[in-house]
């Protein structure tokens, strides 16, 4: 047991955390995997966050809390689970009736936009616009053949030397179809007009229920969010909504598994010694979670909420995700518009934020280049991918590389190696977006997310491991390691990827060939690396 003022692992270290909570995690696995709540994940395809607090009594006997992320099932409270964060009574007195307005709100705006009144001015206006676009279409295929003709016309008459009155006729036609494609604006402009009056006060109306629930939802927000009290080991209190002001606190703030086992052991007077967090069951659609592994708390939701209550208890800062690169960086290319680099695992394209995020690739060649020597990185590569990096030496090669980047004109072509053993080849479309409450995690989202697609072909099996190559074909961030782990790709994670998979060891994944025109000569360049996994 760690002895007395040890320092406890912050829960946002990527390294993990520590054997006393790993051990007591490990025992909460055993049982989900072998009890009544494993199986009920199963069956609903369902996975969850889990977590372990261990910690000293006041009579100084070990042991260890469990707690669960949001709900199980609708249920805030298990038997054996630490309860939520909030003042259960007060949210009693809420809830159900909040949930009762709310309901009520959004039945009265589902029967408004149901109404025979709005739908049939709804459907009159789509049916009128369907037909306007049918008629204009049809029409400017009349007119632009009729153009045709008079333009065959006119060639005609000046290879037979017709008189003016010949061309003139001609005018005159074009004259009257240009007449005639202003009546028909007009007219269907009208027409929409008299749509459009009679559609207008509706959909306002249909609005207006909208904003007035949006409304009610927020004051129930705010007033759920009000049970929320924080106390932290000093003994001193802090509202929820007062710990992410003046922005309103996210939702699921404080009702993550970290959160709710501090809570509960500081205010239980246990010392708490280790905590970690673990994924069970199937990956959400959304995020990219594995079965089993442990993850740090995300910084955005838990981070204002973790960072009051560890106040006043001994923790270690976090430690860095990646070790320090040592020099030199490889330069594969290079002539004097451009510079194409071997970029190690672990080494920041750009710098980041701080004094310690300084070193980079385009920190380490700007100390190459020349005095007074411009460069321009033209695309990046994660901090925890290797392989080929492109650097521009003047503007207009810079300019004319990130055109072509931009227009997927470059063919990039990498090499993974994946957990598990796939069969073939094939095409990922998942759309992604950044997860603003976990950054840098990003997340599949068929709605908001950006379009982004990747071609993989199988190479090779290398024991329980597919060693793949994988092109893509948009430049997203983490783009390949969520088409490989996320369960609608190949749901396969990358090796040693400590976002998306289990993590230790080097991410495997190296950007390994690039083709691209430079930008002086136009001719082909095509440059390539060796693996080094």
């Amino acid at each position: 047991m760690p002895a007395a003022g040890a320092l406890l692992r912050s829960p946002f270290d990527p390294l993990g955390p520590e054997p006393l909570a790993r051990a007591a995690a490990l025992e909460v696995m055993q049982d989900l995997d072998a009890g009544a709540l494993g199986r009920a994940l199963a069956a609903a395809g369902e996975g969850k966050m889990f977590g372990v607090l261990v910690g000293v009594d006041r009579r100084g006997r070990l042991g260890y809390l469990k707690a669960f992320s949001g709900t199980w099932f609708g249920a805030w409270e298990l038997p054996g689970f630490v309860p939520p964060v909030f003042d259960r009574a007060a949210r009693a007195s809420l809830e159900p009736a909040g949930a009762a307005v709310v309901a009520a709100l959004e039945a009265r705006e589902a029967a408004f936009a149901a109404s025979s009144g709005f739908t049939a001015a709804h459907a009159a206006r789509e049916a009128h616009a369907q037909q306007t676009h049918a008629e204009r279409a049809a029409l400017q295929a009349e007119l632009r053949a009729r153009k045709e003709a008079r333009a065959e016309a006119r060639q005609r008459l000046q290879a037979e030397g017709a008189a003016a009155a010949a061309f003139e006729e001609l005018e005159g036609q074009s004259r009257g179809d240009k007449a005639r494609r202003r009546r028909f604006e007009a007219v269907q402009a009208a027409a929409t007009a008299a749509l459009e009056a009679r559609f207008a006060p509706l959909a306002r109306r249909l609005r207006a229920h909208g904003r007035l629930k949006r409304l009610v939802c927020r004051r129930l927000m705010r007033a759920l969010h009000d049970t929320y009290v924080l106390t932290n080991a000093h003994g001193m209190s802090l509202p929820l909504r007062a710990a992410f002001a003046p922005a309103a606190p996210p939702a699921g703030a404080a009702d993550c598994a970290a959160p709710k086992l501090l809570a509960f052991a500081l205010a239980e007077g246990l010392r708490p010694l280790a905590l970690a967090e673990f994924w069970w069951g199937a990956s959400p659609r959304s995020e990219t979670r594995t079965h089993g592994v442990f993850y740090p708390a995300c910084r955005g939701k838990c981070g204002p909420v973790l960072g009051f209550l560890l106040q006043g208890l001994p923790v270690a800062a976090a430690h860095s995700a990646t070790p320090a690169v040592p020099p030199p960086l490889p330069i594969v290319f290079e002539d004097e518009w451009l510079c194409v680099v071997n970029k190690p695992a672990g080494l920041l394209s750009v710098p980041g934020r701080g004094a310690e995020n300084q070193d980079s690739v385009l920190r380490r060649l700007e100390a190459h280049a020349r005095a007074g020597q411009p460069l321009f990185l033209v695309h990046r590569l994660d901090q925890d991918t290797s392989g080929l990096l492109v650097a521009a030496k003047t503007k207009a090669a810079y300019v004319n590389l990130q055109k072509q980047f931009r227009d997927r004109l470059v063919k990039k072509d990498y090499v993974a190696l994946a957990e598990g053993r796939l069969q073939g080849a094939g095409c990922i479309d998942l759309p992604l977006r950044l997860d603003v409450d976990d950054r840098p995690r990003q997340l599949h989202d068929p709605e908001r997310g950006k379009p982004a697609s990747t071609r993989w072909k199988v190479l090779g099996h290398e024991g329980p491991h597919t060693r793949l190559a994988m092109q893509p074909l948009t430049g997203r961030t983490h783009q390949l390691r969520v088409h490989a782990a996320h369960p609608l790709g190949l749901a396969a994670p990358l090796v040693g990827d400590r976002l998306y998979g289990r993590g230790g060891g080097r991410l495997m994944l190296h950007a390994a060939g690039l083709a691209f025109t430079h930008p002086a000569s136009g001719l082909p360049l095509h440059v390539t690396t060796e693996v080094p996994f």
